[in-house]
């Protein structure tokens, strides 16, 4: 166990900046938009690179689907019974920033100044309004260059991945069992482990690499639902509809004025408060169609905050007798701390790993979802490890050199501590 140990905190050479620098570069934005999957092609152009960088790390079975997931195996180097554990990221960005022509920046040796981005000097990354920047002095920080998104959400989360497995590749001395990797496409738009084949993965453990600040362990997230609302006016030539005509794009308007003002709301809650939040609205006079996101930590509640949109949807409909609608919810996806729970030797093996590597371990929940919430339900409770990335989905993204690097050192106790437990 000692050598194991040992011989993994003795690591000081590192790849993982120089992968993800390379990494952003190209364009894997997602679109929630498509009807296709992956939603992007261009997602597949890192995908296609990963798996050749695996092929060449002398890892036999990487490959691409034709879903988009990119699938390999490390073997293990242990006579030891160890559970197959997976470790995974997903390779898309969000569609709320442009990650066309992205351009990183290496701020080296940083002291607590506000950085400011030279391609839109506006974009100032203040250290007042970024609480985690006073950990970062000394460090290297990596920033966009202030017209699109990083990306490191998630390409910080793949680039580690990559990199502790050129170092177990590297380092048959430290021992492990047999160790699953994942990249998913698509995880942005809710879509990303959608066509996963879990029994092709093999494995019965997971950790994805997508979390925040350094230290941090996630097992807890949103249980989430959608809600479409369809509603049905009355379309009539504009120059005689009077007494006629009634808008469903105007009622749409009186619904979402409706909404309570000071709660239930993503820019009135915190914590594990749930909220109902409209984040698209489309159509015109004859039918409108607003897609809402309800979101809470306690699965219960979502029904109740269901339940408290459609009455404001009734009342506001009531005064419009000759129009109608339909509400549909659809499930998206649950809190995982309702599976992990049922195995907290997962979060055990995590927290030691994060000691490990010299950090205080700190358990958190999530304001959000990841690829883990839904691989749990499926039958692969797999909890949230720091990947280092901040102020996600902007233009002031970014991520520490000397973050990532603790994140691989604790990819590679995970690794580790399952084969001394086991």
């Amino acid at each position: 166990m000692t050598n194991n140990r040992n011989t993994i905190q003795d690591i000081k050479e590192f790849e993982v900046a120089e992968r993800f620098l390379r990494y952003v570069q190209i364009d894997t934005q997602s679109d929630l938009s498509s009807t296709t999957f992956p939603s992007t092609e261009k997602q597949k152009n890192l995908s296609k690179i990963l798996v050749q960088e695996l092929l060449d790390l002398g890892i036999t079975d990487a490959h691409l689907d034709e879903h988009g997931y990119v699938y390999a195996t490390i073997p293990s180097n242990t006579d030891k019974q160890v559970p197959v554990i997976c470790f995974c990221s997903h390779v898309d960005t969000s569609p709320d920033c442009s990650g066309t022509n992205v351009k990183p920046l290496i701020h080296e040796n940083y002291q607590g100044q506000d950085l400011s981005l030279p391609e839109d000097p506006s974009v100032v990354i203040k250290f007042a309004e970024h609480p985690d920047l006073k950990n970062q002095i000394g460090h290297d920080i990596i920033t966009a260059s202030g017209t699109t998104l990083l990306g490191a959400d998630d390409k910080a989360g793949v680039a580690e991945i990559m990199d502790a497995a050129r170092i177990l590749m590297a380092h048959p001395e430290i021992k492990h069992g047999k160790i699953k990797i994942l990249f998913t496409p698509d995880e942005e738009i809710g879509r990303g482990v959608d066509y996963v084949d879990l029994q092709k993965l093999g494995a019965d453990f997971g950790y994805t690499m997508d979390g925040e600040k350094a230290g941090t362990i996630e097992d807890e997230t949103f249980s989430a639902d959608g809600v479409k609302l369809t509603i049905h006016g009355v379309s009539v030539h504009p120059g005689f509809a009077k007494n006629k005509m009634i808008s469903a794009l105007k009622i749409a308007g009186e619904i979402i004025e409706s909404l309570p003002k000071n709660s239930l709301s993503p820019e009135t809650t915190s914590g594990k408060e749930g909220f109902i939040h409209p984040n698209g609205i489309h159509g015109g006079v004859d039918q409108t169609e607003i897609d809402f996101i309800i979101r809470d930590h306690n699965t219960n509640k979502l029904a109740e905050h269901e339940a408290t949109l459609k009455a404001i949807v009734a009342s506001v409909m009531s005064k419009y007798p000759s129009a109608s609608f339909d509400f549909k919810v659809q499930e998206q996806y649950r809190n995982m701390k309702e599976i992990l729970d049922q195995h907290p030797e997962i979060m055990e093996v995590g927290l030691e790993a994060i000691k490990r590597v010299g950090l205080t371990p700190e358990r958190r929940s999530i304001r959000g979802g990841t690829d883990g919430s839904r691989l749990s339900f499926m039958g692969l409770p797999c909890p949230n490890v720091f990947a280092g990335g901040h102020a996600f989905h902007g233009k002031m993204e970014w991520v520490s050199r000397q973050d990532m690097e603790k994140a691989v050192l604790t990819i590679l106790h995970i690794a580790s501590i399952w084969e001394e437990r086991s």
